[in-house]
């Protein structure tokens, strides 16, 4: 007999005291007989933007051959075992028109123009206006099956007075999300803030309260234990194993919270409730990226933007021997002490989305993992940093996108090629209604076999 119904449905919550636990996809949450048609290959595919500051050295980053046989140089060098599932675009521009303002905003240019394809606008107040990016695009149309449209996160804080383009707000390179032409989104930062998001209890709207059982628990797994442990018992072998990898990843992440809350509250004993932001750039930047594996994992969200740094970052790379800040070694004025220090961070930031991409495949999903059904988009506003050039921009495409694109290849396209023709082709695989037309586009990008 053919079984049409799941016998556990998707959308399954363990809920505590003040909490809630969304599950991974289990195979009982797929009918009987019919698993392999109805896993989410097709019908749960993920995006998401890693955004890297301050431009990229060029010359260790362009592959020089084209097609399945490129190289990878130093700058991307880190990311070789994922080669089957990358597709690095070369020629793509983020050019804005010859009205913009001329040399100015150069960096709130770069991040702002990444996902909406639109100049940001000068004012000597306040007033912002770009346009709507294309992760929110997307966010409105996945958004309806998932409990957050989308997840907006950074490593550096919201910097409201600090190093900005003169003339140009900073919540231009604080974000580069945007929901509307005069609404950018906040990226968060605190691992804390992010996980009780994800985590947050619909069972009671007593903040205080929840956060003091909380902190008696000590974990929000404490409160949903016992949940846990009665679930189990309804599951396959198969499902046990899954339930138990996901729950001690869950601890695992909470657990490196609560140390970087310990440590911060030693370090700054005059802040009444420290963040959990590890010290360390390497594990801030691993906790969030662990997040975001759990938030794809239970489809709490099927889009995210995060940015590793913001553009004219000021912070220094003491444990890759770079003193000086990011922003101040982005213009090399092609010294090679400088240049070498510049590549140090790019391939650091490399390694990191390697570890990330590792993650998400070694992250079961239906019939394959959670890199096969995730498209992410990985690169900078900004080609050569020390000409802050808005063409040749570095960008790849990572996953496996469902099927949906043949990857494995570079793809060189003829310069000056507008960045917005890959929005736009995005918009297309994520099934976003028709949009002809965004910033600069002059159509679709041809050959990405979309």
């Amino acid at each position: 007999m053919m079984v049409t119904r799941k016998a556990i449905p998707r959308r399954t919550v363990l809920r505590g005291l003040g909490t809630s636990m969304a599950l991974p996809l289990l195979d009982g949450m797929v009918p009987a007989l019919t698993a392999t048609a109805q896993t989410p290959a097709r019908g749960a595919l993920r995006f998401g933007v890693v955004y890297v500051p301050n431009g990229m050295v060029m010359q260790e980053w362009t592959p020089a051959a084209v097609g399945a046989d490129f190289e990878f140089r130093a700058a991307m060098k880190a990311l070789e075992p994922f080669s089957s599932q990358l597709i690095v675009l070369s020629g793509l521009a983020s050019t804005p028109p010859p009205s913009a303002y001329g040399g100015a905003g150069v960096h709130a240019r770069a991040s702002t123009r990444f996902l909406t394809d639109v100049p940001p606008k000068r004012s000597d107040t306040s007033e912002v206006e770009a346009g709507v990016s294309v992760d929110q695009l997307i966010a409105k149309e996945l958004g309806r099956h998932t409990q957050l449209a989308s997840l907006e996160l950074a490593i550096d804080g919201r910097d409201l007075a600090g190093s900005c383009d003169i003339g140009f707000s900073c919540a231009y390179t604080n974000t580069v999300s945007w929901r509307g032409p005069k609404t950018p989104l906040p990226m968060e930062n605190d691992p804390r803030v992010v996980f009780e998001r994800m985590f947050s209890g619909s069972s009671s709207t007593d903040r205080t309260a929840r956060l003091g059982q909380i902190a008696a628990d000590r974990s929000i797994l404490d409160s949903v234990t016992a949940r846990i442990g009665e679930f189990r018992q309804r599951l396959g072998a198969r499902d046990r194993a899954k339930l138990s990898e996901y729950v001690d990843a869950v601890r695992d992440v909470e657990r490196r919270i609560q140390k970087a809350e310990e440590q911060s509250g030693r370090e700054l004993p005059i802040v009444d409730r420290p963040g959990g932001i590890p010290s360390s750039f390497e594990a801030h930047v691993k906790l969030m990226f662990d997040l975001q594996v759990l938030a794809y994992q239970t489809d709490l969200t099927r889009v995210m933007t995060f940015m590793l740094g913001r553009e004219l970052s000021g912070r220094t790379f003491p444990e890759l021997g770079v003193i000086e800040s990011h922003h101040a070694t982005s213009h090399h004025q092609e010294n090679a002490g400088k240049i070498a220090n510049l590549l140090k961070i790019k391939v650091f930031h490399a390694s990191l989305f390697a570890y990330y991409l590792d993650k998400l495949r070694a992250t079961p999903d239906g019939d394959g993992s959670l890199l096969d059904h995730t498209l992410l988009v990985y690169g900078a506003g900004m080609g050569d940093s020390n000409l802050h050039a808005p063409g040749n921009l570095p960008v790849l495409l990572a996953g496996g996108a469902g099927g949906r694109l043949p990857a494995g290849r570079h793809v060189r396209y003829e310069a000056g090629t507008p960045l917005a023709n890959l929005h736009l082709s995005l918009l297309d695989m994520f099934g976003v209604p028709t949009v002809e037309r965004m910033g600069d586009s002059t159509g679709r990008l041809d050959h990405l076999g979309l």
